[in-house]
């Protein structure tokens, strides 16, 4: 691992002025070549955190998006994450819409993408995770339809049976703005019917399994308040807010801004917060993970103050590198000093 971190500060001026989709296929090839065992890291205990029946050691986890394929989480759990999710992953393998699909916002730090669920199965996903049972970490699983599937709530159940025996927890995505007609799966009458399914599945598996729901950043309260009570009906254990958004903040500045797809980065912390704390009122019981725009110890610390457990990230990578991490756990321990919070579970939720 100390090789990877030599290597990564080398390579990243090359890898930020080429093609970004080329960039991570390269990150991902180079991660799968340097075989590793994840170290053991001396975490802080103050940072250690109790949810989802899982003991994590830091709350910092690796959004899905980066290891669409389970490739790599054996490498990033290395990088210091406290958990890694992996995925999106449909039942057949799909190749995802018309490139060029991905654009950075270098101005804005963020980025557009509009991949479509690319990614290579079931199979691939499950074969990977199989190698690495049984060692060290928190490995999820986001799960998702395919574009062209006759039963997108059969294809959930599909990959809820086929890789949640092989997960720490599974996540159901239904946030993604780049599949036709995925988004309506919020609804409240589809929603109702996918977690029935999804939660007469999750019976049949072998252990018990923690599930969540990632949801987008572009619903209304009637709508937030509407997955928290059919979560809550169904003993759904947690949710992701949020995924990308297909808003178009007037502060952009870059020439990709245009592009179709989801947005994220920082141009996404302020209203995925938002949302946060907004179904955080509507269901305190739930354990929720805060995502989008996290690029600092600061933003961590303010989507746990808002309500999240835990939290996630991708974008800021690709500009600052997977190195980010130490330097967010060092961040939120200092705000943790200066709060004068013992462990991270007294600083969930301080913010009305």
């Amino acid at each position: 691992m100390s090789f990877l971190r030599t290597l990564f500060p080398l390579a990243r001026p090359v890898l930020k002025h080429i093609q970004p989709e080329l960039a991570h296929t390269l990150t991902i090839t180079a991660l799968r070549l340097v075989k590793t065992h994840v170290p053991h890291v001396e975490e802080n205990p103050r940072l250690r955190v109790r949810a989802l029946g899982l003991d994590f050691p830091n709350p910092i986890g690796l959004a899905a998006g980066f290891d669409k394929n389970a490739e790599v989480t054996e490498a990033m759990l290395g990088f210091g994450f406290g958990f890694v999710e992996a995925g999106t992953v449909t039942p057949r393998p799909q190749g995802g819409n018309p490139r060029p699909r991905v654009f950075r916002l270098t101005p804005d730090v963020a980025v557009i993408n509009r991949l479509g669920f690319n990614n290579k199965g079931i199979a691939t996903a499950r074969a990977r995770l199989l190698e690495v049972q049984g060692r060290s970490g928190i490995r999820g699983i986001n799960i998702g339809a395919n574009k062209d599937s006759p039963d997108r709530v059969a294809d959930y159940v599909t990959g809820l049976k086929e890789l949640g025996p092989l997960a720490s927890y599974a996540t159901i995505n239904i946030s993604s703005p780049n599949t036709p007609g995925l988004r309506g799966l919020q609804n409240r009458a589809e929603l109702e019917t996918l977690l029935t399914a999804i939660v007469q599945a999750r019976i049949t598996l072998p252990r018990p399994l923690p599930l969540l729901v990632k949801i987008a950043p572009d619903l209304d309260d009637e709508a937030l308040r509407d997955i928290a009570e059919v979560t809550l009906a169904h003993s759904i254990d947690g949710l992701i807010v949020s995924n990308t958004t297909i808003a178009r903040p007037p502060t952009l500045k870059s020439k990709n801004a245009k592009e179709a797809g989801g947005l994220s980065g920082a141009p996404l912390f302020a209203r995925s917060t938002e949302v946060l704390r907004t179904i955080r009122k509507f269901a305190k019981s739930l354990t929720l993970i805060g995502v989008g725009g996290i690029s600092s110890g600061a933003d961590a610390y303010a989507k746990i103050r808002a309500g999240a457990s835990l939290v996630q990230l991708y974008t800021a990578l690709t500009f600052d590198g997977p190195w980010l991490v130490d330097k967010l756990k060092r961040e939120l321990l200092r705000l943790m000093d200066r709060d004068g919070i013992k462990t991270l579970a007294d600083a969930v939720g301080r913010d009305p």
